[in-house]
């Protein structure tokens, strides 16, 4: 439990909160595939992991994150539920917006785990589109800026930041030894084959991954997260 989650939270102490900090996050992201040593609702987890270290560093508050997305090139993969139209969920966004602008909210925060082209084109139209008081700010885990791993699906990037929060959750042995070819295309299409020791991992190899690289990588994403916070309230 947390004094900046909202579901745990009585309603004095979302009215305190509030009055402090009238800042909400929205944290999204999907069920997805995202290897052998991911689980599949790694975006949603780490949108959560970063958002909730944000209100703990600078106030505000943190809803549950949301699971389903859209958009991506692992649709049809195992275990994955992604939805082929983002209306829904645009719909669900913009009556949160709605009623956090009737609870006393001045700021939401949009933040996406899961960047697909859709999902983040679907968070910067309701931003844009949103017409109340309340001010709304959409941005994503691939937007943050001046990290020393770039984005990726499923390898280096996302095996460390979810490292940082769930290390329980990260379970690399479970990937084969089978070394790559040296010029390997890290996003090349060989990836969606089944056959691939990487299979669905986009991006440097995550068995590369090093624990010490874990910590520095969720700060600097939590500060730059904050910062934008700054900006926008």
């Amino acid at each position: 439990m947390s004094d900046v989650q909202i579901e745990y939270l009585l309603p004095h102490e979302l009215r305190a909160a509030v009055a402090k900090r009238p800042v909400a996050y929205v944290p999204l992201g999907t069920y997805e595939w995202h290897g052998e040593h991911l689980p599949i609702g790694l975006d949603s987890l780490t949108a959560h992991g970063v958002c909730f270290a944000a209100a703990r560093a600078d106030g505000g508050l943190v809803l549950p994150p949301l699971y389903y997305g859209t958009g991506g090139g692992h649709g049809h993969y195992p275990w994955t539920i992604i939805k082929s139209t983002p209306d829904e969920i645009e719909g669900q966004l913009n009556f949160t917006l709605q009623r956090m602008e009737e609870f006393g909210f001045k700021l939401v925060v949009l933040f996406s785990g899961h960047f697909a082209d859709t999902q983040i084109e679907m968070i910067d139209r309701v931003a844009m589109n949103w017409k109340g008081n309340l001010k709304v700010f959409a941005t994503a885990v691939n937007r943050i800026e001046g990290l020393a791993i770039g984005p990726d699906h499923a390898a280096l990037f996302e095996t460390t930041l979810l490292a940082a929060l769930r290390p329980d959750l990260v379970h690399l042995e479970n990937l084969p030894k089978t070394a790559l070819p040296a010029d390997e295309n890290p996003f090349g299409e060989q990836r969606h084959d089944k056959a691939h020791p990487l299979y669905g991992i986009f991006g440097p190899d995550p068995r590369a991954f090093k624990p010490e690289q874990a910590k520095p990588l969720l700060d600097a994403s939590v500060q730059w997260l904050v910062a934008q916070v700054h900006k926008h309230i």
